[in-house]
């Protein structure tokens, strides 16, 4: 198996209040079949009805809004830039889970919760270089 991620598909209540809370965080995506995609960088992040995403994976729907062991990362290039994000996400009606605050690593970064429960870390990292495309460079951690 290739070390790769191609999609990251997110098992939502209501695709289309899903699909306007992204629109609020400034995202573009394109409705296919009542599946929302979504390019981000180099990857795509799906949309999907989870009782037909858990139909599909041959599994029962989680049930409730609890901690489900995933959190997605989007890192940005300043502190301000983590205060904004947390901020328009709490507006389009994201619940935020941990206020942006400095961390152990050297970094900045606050989580919130999209409305099905998927937790997003916003963080400005300045041990991992975001390109100007804004793809991200595991740094080489040596022998610790």
């Amino acid at each position: 198996m290739e070390q790769r991620i191609s999609l990251v598909t997110l098992g939502v209540a209501d695709v289309s209040r899903s699909l306007e809370f992204y629109k609020s965080l400034g995202w573009s995506g394109q409705e296919v079949n009542e599946t929302v995609f979504f390019q981000a960088g180099g990857i795509g992040v799906v949309l999907w009805q989870q009782d037909k995403l858990a139909d599909d994976a041959s599994v029962e729907k989680f049930a409730g809004l609890g901690f489900r062991g995933v959190a997605i990362a989007h890192n940005v290039r300043t502190k301000d830039e983590v205060d904004r994000v947390i901020a328009a996400a709490q507006a389009a009606g994201g619940v935020i889970t941990k206020a942006p605050a400095e961390m152990l690593y050297g970094g900045y970064a606050g989580y919130f919760a999209d409305p099905d429960g998927h937790l997003w870390e916003i963080a400005d990292n300045p041990g991992f270089t975001l390109n100007a495309d804004g793809t991200l460079t595991i740094p080489e951690f040596g022998d610790q």
